[in-house]
């Protein structure tokens, strides 16, 4: 259907907690993030995307102290693999945001400000269960039973024993506007996180400690001298704090309320119950999405972590099957909200079979072809029924199915209608049989040869957000300007003829999906 939207939009992912180096896991979100924030600016939004580190918090002092060496000292080390990582995914951030950065901490006390000017925030004694893992306080009913009987928290990470001063935050205040906020359509995504959020609210909710004083390493609670604030309020302000927060910017003027915070599903309490509850505490809009992805999983659908061994670098993987092959797999395999698994041999077999074989090889046999039977040379032609049934589906699969599937956030759906119309294409080059035409009917072979051609702009068109690099590489090949590959782009009907009419030659076409083959297990 086709789309005016215009507005601005405003993407975030989790900030990630670089007490380690990224892992597939971290990958798999910001790659995510960067198809949406591409999708959005092929359907001519403009896109404000930011992603960045978390780098608070008990667990990061500790670990810190462990090798040595300050806390800054060792955030500024592991942010930068972050940094790194995004880069070498081609993920193409506005604002790769750090929260130990000065504006930051700004706008952290600002809206800790706002709260208390609201009265939700008062000082008492904080006693109970804490993870320094999840950096998160646990009631003594989540907690779950682990070896010899020790305490550990829904997520299987250990818990002690706190007690210290600290301020609350009126989180019951807000038991009945956060069910409403739940229970309000497109809120919350996918449902079965909605139905766990509301259900926790309902159980009650109880007033949140917000501040610690057994470390130091955050950001300073303002006119306190012992306080730092819970790593969770500093954390999530972040997404305020790329707009300008607290000043009257621009870009909060156009980007908030965010138009979604992509995040995995562990974190989703944090983002639907405390975040929008500080948000009304402070007075400011509440985010319009949260969507709570699923985990991407190791061969055997073990979860991965340090402790288990099974950490993969992503950039190893990008590295060993090219960034673009990457993307698509990570994609295309899994129904985007559910966990999935992920291994070298189906990340081999599905971008052989779909993006060499198919796609890579539709594109290659064309463009050949045209540069062999054709001189390269583009010229004025009449469609058939058969043509134009293929370029309907094409069309179709293209400029309706796809983009309204990865508006939904359903990218293996929208995927899926792609391959389709890229098995069709295939199909018509077996029953057309060009090279037999060649011989029998130069005329019709044209025809068909250039059928293609306009099939492969769409398509190119299509899954750009997924595989920027080998996309251009096609459409730049074809003579695409660059200027005119937008989704609205593809409603243009006069392109061909504007090629045919400037002489567009076309070269020597380069293959753009090489086949791949499995390393040995030695480089993985």
């Amino acid at each position: 259907m086709a789309h005016t939207d215009t507005s601005p939009y405003y993407i975030t992912t989790a900030i990630s907690y670089p007490n380690g180096r990224p892992h597939i896991g971290h990958a798999y979100e910001a790659i995510a993030a960067d198809v949406i924030a591409r999708f959005q600016r092929l359907r001519g939004r403009t896109v404000r995307f930011q992603t960045g580190t978390d780098e608070h918090g008990l667990k990061m002092a500790r670990k810190a102290e462990e090798q040595g060496r300050t806390a800054r000292d060792l955030a500024d080390e592991m942010s930068g693999y972050f940094q790194e990582m995004c880069d070498a995914l081609n993920v193409g951030y506005d604002r790769f945001i750090r929260t130990v950065e000065a504006d930051h901490h700004r706008a952290s006390q600002a809206i800790w400000r706002r709260m208390e000017a609201a009265g939700d925030l008062y000082l008492d004694r904080y006693e109970g269960w804490y993870s320094v893992r999840d950096e998160a306080y646990y009631d003594e009913s989540e907690l779950v039973e682990g070896e010899g009987g020790a305490k550990l928290s829904p997520q299987n990470t250990p818990v002690e024993w706190t007690v210290e001063e600290s301020w609350f935050f009126r989180l019951s205040k807000y038991e009945e506007p956060l069910l409403e906020l739940l229970k309000s359509p497109g809120f919350l995504e996918p449902a079965s996180r909605r139905n766990e959020m509301i259900a926790f609210v309902e159980q009650g909710l109880r007033d949140l400690s917000v501040s610690r004083t057994s470390f130091d390493w955050g950001v300073k609670v303002p006119n306190s001298d012992n306080h730092v604030m819970y790593v969770w309020v500093d954390a999530l302000t972040n997404y305020l704090t790329g707009l300008g927060f607290p000043d009257d910017t621009a870009m909060m003027r156009d980007f908030w309320p965010a138009d979604l915070h992509l995040i995995g599903k562990d974190i989703v309490r944090f983002h639907t119950i405390y975040w929008p509850a500080f948000l009304m505490s402070a007075d400011l809009p509440l985010p319009k999405k949260v969507f709570g992805h699923g985990f991407l999983l190791a061969r055997g659908g073990e979860k991965m972590s340090k402790s288990l061994g099974n950490v993969v670098d992503p950039l190893e993987l990008a590295n060993t099957f090219g960034i673009d092959a990457l993307r698509y797999f990570l994609l295309r395999e899994v129904a985007f909200g559910q966990d999935g698994s992920y291994s070298p041999e189906a990340i081999v077999t599905r971008a052989n079979a779909e993006l060499a074989n198919s796609f890579g090889n539709l594109a290659q046999r064309t463009l050949s072809m045209i540069f062999k039977n054709m001189d390269g040379t583009l010229e004025a032609f009449e469609t058939s029924d058969v043509d134009d049934a293929l370029l309907g589906e094409v069309a179709d699969a293209c400029r309706n199915v796809l983009p309204d599937e990865f508006e939904k956030l359903a990218f293996s759906n929208g995927i899926e209608a792609w391959m389709r119309a890229v098995y069709a294409c295939n199909q018509y080059v077996d029953e057309q049989a060009p090279w037999t035409l060649k011989k029998t009917d130069p005329e019709r072979m044209k025809v068909v040869l250039q059928t293609l051609f306009v099939a492969l702009r769409d398509l190119a068109v299509a899954i750009q957000p997924v595989v920027p690099e080998k996309a251009a590489a096609l459409l730049d090949q074809m003579g695409v300007p660059q200027g005119q590959r937008s989704y609205a782009d593809l409603a243009d009907t006069q392109w061909f003829q504007r090629l045919v009419e400037a002489g567009f030659a076309l070269q020597k076409p380069q293959g753009i999906f090489p086949r791949l083959e499995l390393p040995d297990e030695a480089e993985v």
